[in-house]
Formats: C-alpha cells, structure tokens, sequence
C-alpha cells in the first residue's frame, strides 16, 4: 500500500510492483552460475553481491550493489527494464517486481531454498515474517524475561511478538491475543512513551517499530529504559518525515538503531531460516489468513486496507 501511495520513494510508474513471493527458476542469463532453471527460490528486495563490504561484513547486510532502492526502475546491467508495453517501459519494482507470471531478477536477489519447501508458505519469508523474526533475534536481542514493546501489529509486528514469546512481558501498542497488555495510544490524554514507562518502571528494555509513522517511531525510542533499552526502528517512512528527540534521550544511554530485512543476508541465511520452518522450528502458516487468485489482487488490497488480513496468498492461474 506505501508503494502505491509512493510512501518513501520518489513515485515511479508505470512499474510492476510487488516483493514477497516464492517462485521457480525459469531460465539464467549469461554468467550466472549459482541458479539453474527449476531451483526454487524466494527473491528478496534487498540483495546480497558477496563481493562489497557490506557482504563479507559479518554486522551488515547492506550490500552496495544490491541493497533496496526504491526509485531505481531498471536492471543493473544496461540501466533498461525488461518489461515494456507498445514499445514503452515498464519499471521494476526494488529489483523483484513479482506481481506478474514471469519476472527477471538479479542473481543477487534471489535465496536459493529447498525444493520440499512449500511456496504458497515460505513465500512470506521474502520480506514481512522475516523482518520481524530478524529484527527481534538479530538486532534487538532481547533476553529471557526482558520487556519488548512492539509498535504495530501487521505481520511484521506479529513476526517480532511471536519471536519474543519467551522475552516476556511484552508491552505493545495495538490489539491482538498473542501479546499479553495491549495498549492503543489514542486511549491515553499523554504521549504513550510515558504510560509504557510508568508500566514498566522507567521503560522497557527492547522496542520494535513496525508501522513506519514517524510518531510511533519516536515513541518507540522514548519509550526505550535509560541506560540499556534498545529500540529497532522497522517500518519504513515518508521520504520528507523528520525524527525528533531530545539529544538527552542518547545521552542517557538509550540506543537506536534500524533495520531493512532484520540484518538477514539473502542469500545466505534465507536457506537456513527456510529449513527452520522445514524443521517446525517457526510457524508461518498462522500468518496467512486468506488466499485469493491474482486476477482478485484488488481484493487483496481491499483486506490489507481494511485491517482484516495479515498475509494474503495469491496464486497465479494456470
């Protein structure tokens, strides 16, 4: 919905939008040697080159080739999209592009997964699910018996409040049964950074933000308890939003930090979180609450902005 709204970006369009999918190898361009037609794979909004910095970094998983570039609308390789109409481009959509039968990728962008795995379930591990696992185990880390605060409750949010069951209590900020308190901040005549605090003593140790309002954000970090809290700031914001805090806030020990994709490098830990599910070591299906054919996508926009779905599958005809 951001990237309709052109939330974040500089609007580019037209452009084939969509980034969270499962989908099979068809062909392979000249070079690619890691891929082979019929692997199955989940192509991922950020990439990972294994060749830059960032790659061979084991803190960051910012690769400068690849990493997510919203107003970029063409393939790396000769700055032209692959996609056209009577002779005029169509645009790609942060290199994935999948609202569509059959799309080209960058080798890059794409985690090679098991073949058993089923698509129509760890196709939510391209982005959402696993931005919420990651940003929880990978950035946040909160321990056993700590307090997290979650901004948000899409499924990001329930990704990072499912990940933190045993980080109990969890304080948060939207209403759903998975969380034990629920707070909605609209209930409260005073910023909901201060009633987080007075619940919990002085702040809780971990928050996440997952909404992308710069509000939230705010609060998330003021909400954070002086001397150790960490906050993880998730959603992504208008491309004019402006943070504002009091500079005492870090002075006071409280750590900020953010994440694209929970800190998870595509191509070589997408695998291993695949086989977790594979595993039964993580549920998704619990995530995906409806499933519709592609030709009903109008649908499927409906229930995300009526608040009624969390992941909607849909399939392309045969």
């Amino acid at each position: 919905m951001a990237s309709t709204a052109g939330q974040g970006q500089n609007p580019l369009f037209p452009r084939i939008l969509g980034h969270e999918a499962g989908g099979i190898v068809e062909s392979v361009g000249e070079g690619v040697t890691d891929l082979a037609p019929g692997d199955h794979v989940l192509p991922v909004f950020t990439g990972e080159c294994k060749e830059c910095a960032h790659c061979k970094s084991e803190e960051s998983n910012m690769c400068e080739l690849l990493r997510i570039n919203t107003d970029r609308g063409v393939m790396l390789h000769d700055g032209k999209s692959r996609f056209s109409i009577k002779g005029k481009p169509i645009y790609h959509f942060v290199g994935t592009s999948t609202f569509s039968e059959y799309t080209v990728v960058h080798v890059g962008c794409l985690a090679k997964i098991n073949p058993l795995a089923p698509l129509d379930k760890v196709c939510v591990l391209s982005c959402g699910i696993s931005t919420g696992f990651g940003a929880t185990v990978n950035v946040a880390k909160p321990k056993k018996g700590q307090t997290v605060a979650i901004f948000g409750l899409g499924a990001v949010g329930l990704a990072v409040s499912f990940s933190t069951e045993n980080s109990l209590p969890s304080v948060i900020n939207s209403k759903e049964i998975w969380c034990n308190r629920v707070r909605e901040p609209q209930d409260y005549d005073r910023p909901v950074q201060e009633v987080i605090a007075e619940m919990t003593g002085g702040g809780v140790d971990r928050s996440v933000e997952c909404t992308g309002n710069i509000n939230a954000m705010i609060s998330a970090f003021e909400c954070v308890h002086d001397g150790w809290g960490v906050a993880v700031l998730v959603g992504v914001p208008h491309k004019d939003s402006v943070f504002k805090t009091h500079p005492m806030n870090l002075l006071n020990e409280k750590t900020l930090t953010g994440t694209f994709y929970g800190n998870y490098k595509p191509r070589s830990d997408i695998p291993r979180v695949v086989e977790q599910y594979m595993n039964k070591e993580m549920e998704l299906d619990k995530f995906i609450t409806h499933e519709v054919p592609f030709s009903e996508i109008n649908k499927a926009f409906e229930l995300m902005h009526r608040g009624e779905g969390i992941r909607c599958i849909m399939r392309m005809e045969e």
